[in-house]
Protein backbone atom coordinates (compact mmCIF):
# COMPACT_ATOMS: atom_id res chain seq x y z
CA UNK A 1 0.00 0.00 0.00
CA UNK A 2 1.34 3.36 -0.98
CA UNK A 3 1.14 5.52 2.15
CA UNK A 4 2.85 8.62 3.43
CA UNK A 5 2.73 9.92 6.97
CA UNK A 6 0.88 13.19 7.44
CA UNK A 7 3.29 15.47 9.35
CA UNK A 8 0.42 17.55 10.73
CA UNK A 9 -1.18 14.58 12.42
CA UNK A 10 1.07 11.84 13.80
CA UNK A 11 -0.61 8.46 13.53
CA UNK A 12 -2.58 9.38 10.42
CA UNK A 13 -1.66 8.46 6.88
CA UNK A 14 -2.64 9.67 3.46
CA UNK A 15 -3.61 6.59 1.46
CA UNK A 16 -3.34 6.74 -2.31
CA UNK A 17 -4.72 3.41 -3.47
CA UNK A 18 -7.77 2.41 -1.40
CA UNK A 19 -11.03 4.14 -2.29
CA UNK A 20 -14.71 3.50 -1.71
CA UNK A 21 -14.07 1.61 1.52
CA UNK A 22 -15.42 2.63 4.93
CA UNK A 23 -12.67 4.57 6.66
CA UNK A 24 -14.31 5.89 9.86
CA UNK A 25 -17.53 6.24 11.85
CA UNK A 26 -18.51 9.41 13.64
CA UNK A 27 -21.33 10.57 15.87
CA UNK A 28 -22.91 13.94 15.14
CA UNK A 29 -23.80 14.93 18.71
CA UNK A 30 -25.42 17.90 20.42
CA UNK A 31 -23.53 17.70 23.71
CA UNK A 32 -19.92 16.55 23.45
CA UNK A 33 -19.41 16.11 27.19
CA UNK A 34 -22.62 14.13 27.72
CA UNK A 35 -21.85 11.87 24.76
CA UNK A 36 -18.39 11.12 26.11
CA UNK A 37 -19.84 10.23 29.50
CA UNK A 38 -22.42 7.89 27.97
CA UNK A 39 -20.14 6.03 25.56
CA UNK A 40 -17.33 5.91 28.06
CA UNK A 41 -19.62 4.11 30.51
CA UNK A 42 -21.32 1.84 27.95
CA UNK A 43 -18.42 0.88 25.71
CA UNK A 44 -15.44 1.62 27.91
CA UNK A 45 -14.08 4.27 25.58
CA UNK A 46 -11.52 6.88 26.52
CA UNK A 47 -11.22 10.11 24.57
CA UNK A 48 -8.60 12.48 23.26
CA UNK A 49 -8.96 15.79 21.50
CA UNK A 50 -9.48 15.34 17.78
CA UNK A 51 -7.06 16.71 15.22
CA UNK A 52 -9.91 18.53 13.48
CA UNK A 53 -10.53 21.01 16.31
CA UNK A 54 -12.01 21.63 19.75
CA UNK A 55 -15.43 20.26 18.80
CA UNK A 56 -14.05 16.83 17.90
CA UNK A 57 -13.03 13.89 20.06
CA UNK A 58 -11.51 10.56 19.09
CA UNK A 59 -12.75 7.54 21.03
CA UNK A 60 -10.09 5.00 22.03
CA UNK A 61 -10.45 1.41 23.18
CA UNK A 62 -7.27 -0.15 24.58
CA UNK A 63 -5.41 2.80 23.07
CA UNK A 64 -6.67 2.17 19.51
CA UNK A 65 -8.95 4.64 17.68
CA UNK A 66 -12.52 3.38 17.40
CA UNK A 67 -14.75 6.28 16.36
CA UNK A 68 -15.19 10.03 16.43
CA UNK A 69 -17.64 12.33 18.16
CA UNK A 70 -18.25 15.85 16.94
CA UNK A 71 -20.51 18.44 18.56
CA UNK A 72 -21.74 19.57 15.16
CA UNK A 73 -25.42 18.66 14.99
CA UNK A 74 -26.75 22.10 16.07
CA UNK A 75 -24.33 24.13 13.95
CA UNK A 76 -24.89 22.10 10.79
CA UNK A 77 -28.60 21.50 11.42
CA UNK A 78 -28.29 17.78 10.93
CA UNK A 79 -29.83 14.91 12.87
CA UNK A 80 -28.00 13.36 15.78
CA UNK A 81 -26.76 10.11 14.26
CA UNK A 82 -23.91 7.67 13.80
CA UNK A 83 -22.50 8.10 10.31
CA UNK A 84 -20.02 5.99 8.31
CA UNK A 85 -17.45 7.74 6.13
CA UNK A 86 -16.05 6.36 2.89
CA UNK A 87 -12.60 7.15 1.51
CA UNK A 88 -12.66 8.97 -1.83
CA UNK A 89 -10.02 10.36 -4.14
CA UNK A 90 -11.79 13.66 -4.82
CA UNK A 91 -14.60 14.91 -2.58
CA UNK A 92 -15.86 17.37 -5.19
CA UNK A 93 -16.16 14.69 -7.87
CA UNK A 94 -17.89 12.28 -5.50
CA UNK A 95 -20.34 14.94 -4.28
CA UNK A 96 -21.23 15.71 -7.90
CA UNK A 97 -21.86 12.01 -8.54
CA UNK A 98 -24.23 11.88 -5.57
CA UNK A 99 -26.29 14.79 -6.93
CA UNK A 100 -26.28 13.40 -10.48
CA UNK A 101 -27.79 10.15 -9.20
CA UNK A 102 -30.61 11.82 -7.25
CA UNK A 103 -28.90 11.70 -3.87
CA UNK A 104 -28.39 14.83 -1.79
CA UNK A 105 -25.33 16.55 -0.35
CA UNK A 106 -26.37 18.18 2.91
CA UNK A 107 -23.03 19.62 4.06
CA UNK A 108 -19.83 20.33 2.17
CA UNK A 109 -17.47 19.40 0.84
CA UNK A 110 -15.70 21.34 3.59
CA UNK A 111 -11.95 21.76 4.03
CA UNK A 112 -10.20 20.77 7.26
CA UNK A 113 -6.55 20.65 8.22
CA UNK A 114 -6.35 16.94 7.37
CA UNK A 115 -8.54 16.76 4.28
CA UNK A 116 -12.00 17.47 2.88
CA UNK A 117 -15.32 15.91 3.81
CA UNK A 118 -19.04 16.04 3.11
CA UNK A 119 -22.29 14.63 4.45
CA UNK A 120 -24.66 13.13 1.90
CA UNK A 121 -27.73 10.93 1.63
CA UNK A 122 -28.54 8.24 -0.89
CA UNK A 123 -31.78 8.12 -2.89
CA UNK A 124 -33.63 6.47 0.01
CA UNK A 125 -32.40 8.96 2.60
CA UNK A 126 -29.65 6.92 4.30
CA UNK A 127 -26.96 9.36 5.47
CA UNK A 128 -23.27 8.75 4.86
CA UNK A 129 -20.07 10.75 4.70
CA UNK A 130 -17.22 11.00 2.23
CA UNK A 131 -13.64 11.80 3.15
CA UNK A 132 -10.68 12.87 1.02
CA UNK A 133 -7.42 13.04 2.93
CA UNK A 134 -5.49 11.58 5.84
CA UNK A 135 -6.82 8.42 7.41
CA UNK A 136 -6.21 6.42 10.56
CA UNK A 137 -4.15 3.37 9.53
CA UNK A 138 -5.46 -0.13 10.23
CA UNK A 139 -9.00 1.12 10.92
CA UNK A 140 -11.12 -1.31 8.95
CA UNK A 141 -14.71 -2.38 9.37
CA UNK A 142 -15.89 -5.95 9.00
CA UNK A 143 -13.05 -8.15 10.22
CA UNK A 144 -13.21 -10.23 13.39
CA UNK A 145 -11.59 -7.66 15.69
CA UNK A 146 -12.99 -4.60 13.91
CA UNK A 147 -13.98 -1.59 16.03
CA UNK A 148 -17.24 -1.29 14.09
CA UNK A 149 -19.32 -3.16 11.52
CA UNK A 150 -21.61 -1.57 8.94
CA UNK A 151 -24.98 -2.64 7.61
CA UNK A 152 -27.04 -0.57 5.21
CA UNK A 153 -30.72 -1.15 5.85
CA UNK A 154 -32.28 -0.05 2.58
CA UNK A 155 -35.36 -0.45 0.44
CA UNK A 156 -33.63 -2.57 -2.19
CA UNK A 157 -30.05 -3.72 -1.69
CA UNK A 158 -29.37 -4.19 -5.39
CA UNK A 159 -30.59 -0.70 -6.31
CA UNK A 160 -28.50 0.73 -3.47
CA UNK A 161 -25.44 -1.18 -4.65
CA UNK A 162 -25.78 0.42 -8.07
CA UNK A 163 -25.99 3.89 -6.50
CA UNK A 164 -22.99 3.43 -4.22
CA UNK A 165 -21.06 1.57 -6.87
CA UNK A 166 -21.38 4.49 -9.28
CA UNK A 167 -20.65 7.07 -6.57
CA UNK A 168 -17.74 5.28 -4.86
CA UNK A 169 -16.32 3.24 -7.75
CA UNK A 170 -17.23 -0.13 -6.30
CA UNK A 171 -16.65 -3.16 -8.53
CA UNK A 172 -14.71 -1.23 -11.15
CA UNK A 173 -11.29 -1.79 -12.65
CA UNK A 174 -9.88 1.29 -10.96
CA UNK A 175 -6.83 0.50 -8.79
CA UNK A 176 -7.75 -0.05 -5.15
CA UNK A 177 -11.51 -0.28 -5.64
CA UNK A 178 -13.71 -2.51 -3.50
CA UNK A 179 -15.35 -5.69 -4.76
CA UNK A 180 -19.02 -6.63 -4.49
CA UNK A 181 -20.61 -10.05 -4.08
CA UNK A 182 -24.10 -11.37 -3.35
CA UNK A 183 -24.87 -13.64 -0.40
CA UNK A 184 -28.31 -14.68 0.83
CA UNK A 185 -30.09 -11.73 -0.83
CA UNK A 186 -27.57 -9.28 0.59
CA UNK A 187 -24.92 -7.25 -1.19
CA UNK A 188 -21.51 -7.66 0.42
CA UNK A 189 -18.70 -5.12 0.07
CA UNK A 190 -15.21 -6.62 0.17
CA UNK A 191 -11.58 -5.60 -0.09
CA UNK A 192 -8.85 -8.21 -0.46
CA UNK A 193 -11.32 -10.85 0.72
CA UNK A 194 -12.37 -8.99 3.87
CA UNK A 195 -16.03 -8.07 4.31
CA UNK A 196 -16.29 -4.31 4.89
CA UNK A 197 -20.06 -3.80 4.89
CA UNK A 198 -23.36 -5.43 4.00
CA UNK A 199 -26.40 -4.00 2.23
CA UNK A 200 -29.75 -5.53 3.17
CA UNK A 201 -33.22 -5.02 1.68
CA UNK A 202 -36.49 -4.47 3.53
CA UNK A 203 -36.44 -0.92 4.87
CA UNK A 204 -39.52 1.23 4.31
CA UNK A 205 -38.81 4.78 3.25
CA UNK A 206 -42.15 6.15 4.44
CA UNK A 207 -42.19 4.41 7.82
CA UNK A 208 -42.88 6.45 10.94
CA UNK A 209 -40.73 4.07 12.99
CA UNK A 210 -37.04 5.06 12.93
CA UNK A 211 -35.86 1.43 12.96
CA UNK A 212 -37.68 0.74 9.70
CA UNK A 213 -36.31 3.69 7.75
CA UNK A 214 -33.33 3.36 5.40
CA UNK A 215 -30.12 4.02 7.33
CA UNK A 216 -26.55 2.97 7.79
CA UNK A 217 -26.58 0.88 10.97
CA UNK A 218 -23.29 1.06 12.87
CA UNK A 219 -22.57 -2.06 14.95
CA UNK A 220 -20.20 -2.05 17.92
CA UNK A 221 -19.10 -5.50 19.14
CA UNK A 222 -19.03 -6.12 22.90
CA UNK A 223 -17.89 -9.05 25.03
CA UNK A 224 -20.94 -9.05 27.33
CA UNK A 225 -24.08 -8.02 25.51
CA UNK A 226 -26.48 -8.39 28.44
CA UNK A 227 -24.24 -6.51 30.81
CA UNK A 228 -23.70 -3.74 28.27
CA UNK A 229 -27.46 -3.37 27.76
CA UNK A 230 -27.94 -2.96 31.51
CA UNK A 231 -25.31 -0.23 31.58
CA UNK A 232 -26.91 1.42 28.53
CA UNK A 233 -30.25 1.72 30.29
CA UNK A 234 -28.67 2.80 33.57
CA UNK A 235 -27.06 5.76 31.75
CA UNK A 236 -30.16 6.98 29.98
CA UNK A 237 -30.10 4.87 26.81
CA UNK A 238 -32.96 2.70 25.60
CA UNK A 239 -33.10 -0.80 24.11
CA UNK A 240 -35.37 -0.65 21.06
CA UNK A 241 -35.10 -4.13 19.56
CA UNK A 242 -33.47 -7.52 20.10
CA UNK A 243 -32.65 -9.84 17.22
CA UNK A 244 -30.40 -12.66 16.07
CA UNK A 245 -28.18 -12.26 13.01
CA UNK A 246 -28.01 -14.83 10.25
CA UNK A 247 -24.86 -16.32 11.79
CA UNK A 248 -26.56 -16.71 15.18
CA UNK A 249 -24.97 -13.64 16.78
CA UNK A 250 -27.13 -11.86 19.34
CA UNK A 251 -27.71 -8.16 18.64
CA UNK A 252 -29.64 -5.26 20.13
CA UNK A 253 -30.47 -1.92 18.57
CA UNK A 254 -30.29 0.87 21.12
CA UNK A 255 -30.72 4.63 21.31
CA UNK A 256 -28.39 6.91 23.22
CA UNK A 257 -29.80 9.72 25.41
CA UNK A 258 -29.39 12.17 22.51
CA UNK A 259 -31.41 10.02 20.10
CA UNK A 260 -28.66 8.40 18.02
CA UNK A 261 -29.29 4.78 17.00
CA UNK A 262 -26.63 2.08 16.95
CA UNK A 263 -26.44 -1.68 17.38
CA UNK A 264 -24.57 -3.66 20.01
CA UNK A 265 -23.36 -7.04 18.78
CA UNK A 266 -22.11 -9.95 20.83
CA UNK A 267 -18.45 -10.49 19.94
CA UNK A 268 -18.79 -14.19 20.68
Amino acid sequence: MNERTNPAAPGLTATADVYGAPCWVSLMARDLTASQEFYGAVLGWEFRRGDLGDEFRVALRDGAPVAGIGALAPAMRVAVAWTPYFAVKDANVTAARVRERSGTVAVGPLSFSLGRGALAADRDGAVFGIWEGARIPDWQSGHRDAPAWLLLRTRNAFDAAIFYGEVLDWATEHPGCCDVSYENDEVVLLSHGHILARLSSGAAGASVHPLDRPRWDVHFPVDDLEGTLEITQAHGGAVLARHTAADGTSEATVRDPDGALFTLTSRA
